[in-house]
């Protein structure tokens, strides 16, 4: 049996009779088409800008974008002016950009996840996340951002990696399609994914452990431990440094992902950012099954207070994401841990 394309599973899953469903299937596409361009100009590497030094000033979320940070974002937002979209938010802009008041949508992207990886040829990512219109797109253009994560109509993100792939949902599980030279499309590689509920991978930026609160700490430390830890098995860490591509190996094999806040200055509210960041990731993830928290709370609750607001966040194997939750708010009830908790000492200052 022939895999569909993405433009098939497009007219299939979201076509007329879904509620603005005609409008997300066009975004989509456009999206995938620059992408696509995207790709090629990455594949040049240093032959081309994919490597080019940053502009020496911080964007609005803070980092300082390179080259390539600003070349993608202005690929996707030329797409989105072809496509139905009113309004267009990024990490490289101050404010949301009103399109066409007329239109349904609303879409937030990270144009390039992972900028740290560019120099060195490892997986870097773009980020998607799709929303109906919502208040008065001339008077207030963030209003339609600050909408919870569960309004979404569909999210995604691409990997520019060994191959580039798309990993979408619109509301009926998680797909990924990878797109094929040959024929010029995406094709469907893999369709209703299941993240494995059991975990024994975690990724992590160990070189921030020192900043952790001890809960983080403590987890981490049970993991190491492997089989003669508490939790009776080994555990492996992978860090990419792309959370697009940490999502796209926790959805074929399973784990988890955690990026807490933390003690350093402006990391208390972790990195990532909730409206084109972890909303979209959290979407792709509880689709295919898994949980995503900002370590205690659902991320899809959540409503954005600004548009570049930061928060921690942890997804993956929804057993496993629970149980970080409960290192957090209910320690001693940690069955295995329990008889170490007086000498540990969670609460202290």
């Amino acid at each position: 049996m022939t895999s569909p394309t993405l433009d098939a599973f497009l007219d299939t899953h979201v076509g007329s009779g879904a509620p603005l469903g005609e409008a997300v299937s066009l975004t989509v596409r456009r999206l995938a088409s620059a992408a696509v361009a995207l790709c090629g100009t990455i594949e040049q590497g240093p032959l081309g800008k994919a490597v080019a030094e940053g502009r020496g000033h911080a964007g609005p979320s803070g980092d300082v974008p390179k080259e390539l940070d600003l070349l993608a974002d202005a690929l996707f937002i030329d797409a989105m002016r072809q496509a139905p979209v009113c309004l267009y938010a990024s990490e490289e802009l101050e404010d949301a950009v009103l399109l066409d008041p007329a239109a349904p949508l609303a879409v937030a992207v990270d144009p390039l996840d992972g900028s740290s990886n560019i120099d060195t040829n490892a997986p870097i990512g773009t980020i998607f996340s799709i929303l109906p219109k919502a208040g008065d797109p001339v008077g207030e253009r963030s209003a339609s951002f600050f909408q919870g994560g569960d309004a979404q109509l569909a999210a995604g993100f691409f990997i520019y990696g060994p191959q580039l792939a798309l990993v979408l949902s619109v509301g009926s599980g998680t797909h990924i399609f990878v797109f094929s030279s040959a024929g010029g499309v995406f094709v469907q590689a893999h369709g209703g994914l299941v993240i494995p509920a059991r975990a024994q991978e975690f990724a992590i930026n160990t070189a921030n452990y020192r900043h952790w609160d001890e809960a983080v700490r403590l987890y981490v430390d049970d993991c190491l431990k492997g089989t003669e830890g508490p939790r009776e098995r080994e555990f492996n860490m992978r860090w990419v440094a792309a959370v697009a591509a940490d999502a796209y190996r926790i959805l074929i094999r399973g784990g988890v992902y955690l990026y807490p806040g933390d003690s350093r200055r402006g990391y208390a509210e972790g990195r990532l950012r909730l409206v084109y960041e972890a909303n979209p990731i959290a979407f792709l993830i509880e689709q295919a099954g898994g949980a995503a928290t900002d370590t205690i709370n659902r991320i899809l609750d959540l409503t954005p207070r600004s548009l570049h607001q930061r928060v921690p966040l942890v997804f993956g194997s929804a057993r496993e994401v629970a149980r970080i939750g409960r290192y957090h708010t209910e320690p001693s009830n940690i069955a295995e841990r329990a008889p170490l908790f007086s000498n540990r000492g969670l609460f202290r200052a």
